[in-house]
Parts: C-alpha cells; structure tokens; sequence
C-alpha cells in the first residue's frame, strides 16, 4: 500500500525572525500555520463584554489581521502594525477597503500611537520573536499601556528550544509582568489552531 503524501514545508533562505524577509518569504510562499483566518471566540465574547465605547486598541505583529476588522466593526479604533510589508499586504487584503488604512508598516518598538491604548492585543507576536527579544517586548507593553490598561489575548507555553513559535514557562510569563502587570485571566483556550494546540491559554493582564 502507498503512503499517504504529507505536504512539506517550502525551503526558506531567511532564518532570522528579527529580519522582515524572513516573514515576507513565508507569507509569499504560503507557509503561515499560525493563521487561523478568522477571530478567535475568546477574543469575540471579551470584546462583547467591554465596558466603555471607542477604546483605543493595538495590534502588533499583526499577520492577516482579521481582528482587526472585527475590532473596527465593534466600534473600537483599532489599528494593527507589522514590519513585514508581506504581512501588511495580506493584512489590507483580508480586512478590506474600509480598514485598510488602519494597517500600518511600523516597527513596534518604534511605534507611537496616536491616542493613549486601552489595550494591546497579542496573537503569536511575543512567540514570534526569540527569547532573548522577550524582557524588550514586555517593557514595550508596560511603555505603551497606561495604569488600568490591558494586555489580553493568547499565550504560547511550550519548551522546544526550536522556533518559531518559541513558547514560554509560566513562571518566566510571570517573571516578565508581574513588575508592571496583575493577572486577571487565565483560561484554557479551545479552539487553538493546530501549531498551539494544548499549549495556549487566553490571558488578561492589567497594567499597574
């Protein structure tokens, strides 16, 4: 009996996920298992039960940024960045005419919001970069959220040396916020795509 065929990976000449080419070849070649086209239910029911109208809201590395355009129809001004221009691309295609201008090529610890942030939102960004970039990232958050802002979204926990995605211990998670941020969530997370599955947990974390 044959064996089934198992699609491999297309080959990559950029192997550093601090330099955009290397998500610009893997959105041009069509290699993006992080990307679930679509908004995660989680992410759907806290964005229902937000109290205040129009907040200002962050999406770094954003990806295809199909939040995005839910965020917007919500209500909130939203706006998603990403230094990849591929990711840009695809980001403007999957949102639409409407909230294309809200997507922005911008380095995030460059990046200077227009408004003060109620919340940053993270998908696969922190995961993205390698871990020595993480202590950076974290006071990037701390930086642009004011008191009583929120970091919310999903976090990867995994131990592979390998990545991307490079996931995190809880007690590095903690040891990297809990000097600006108090945790106020923490949820099993069920419909993660495959690359998370088992190894995310929705997560909010309130700016002290």
């Amino acid at each position: 009996m044959a064996r089934p065929t198992v699609n491999k990976p297309p080959s990559f000449d950029t192997r550093d996920p601090l330099a955009p080419a290397f998500w610009d070849e893997r959105f041009d070649k069509g290699f993006t298992p992080w990307d679930r086209g679509g908004v995660p239910e989680r992410l759907r029911r806290y964005v229902a039960e937000w109290p205040s109208a129009a907040p200002a809201a962050l999406i770094p590395g954003c990806g295809s940024a199909y939040e995005l355009a839910f965020l917007c129809a919500a209500g909130w001004s939203a706006t998603a960045i990403d230094f990849s221009p591929a990711a840009v691309a695809a980001a403007r295609q999957a949102v639409g005419p409407e909230w294309q201008g809200r997507v922005l090529e911008a380095d995030f610890f460059q990046f200077q919001p227009a408004a003060p942030l109620e919340l940053i939102y993270e998908r696969a960004f922190l995961c993205a970069l390698p871990r020595a970039m993480w202590p950076q990232v974290a006071e990037r958050w701390a930086a642009l959220l004011p008191s009583g802002a929120v970091l919310a979204g999903y976090f990867f926990f995994d131990d592979n040396a390998k990545g991307p995605p490079f996931g995190i211990a809880r007690a590095q998670l903690d040891a990297l916020l809990a000097p600006g941020f108090r945790c106020e969530e923490d949820e099993a997370v069920l419909d993660s795509m495959p690359v998370f599955e088992g190894k995310e947990r929705w997560m909010v974390w309130r700016r002290l």
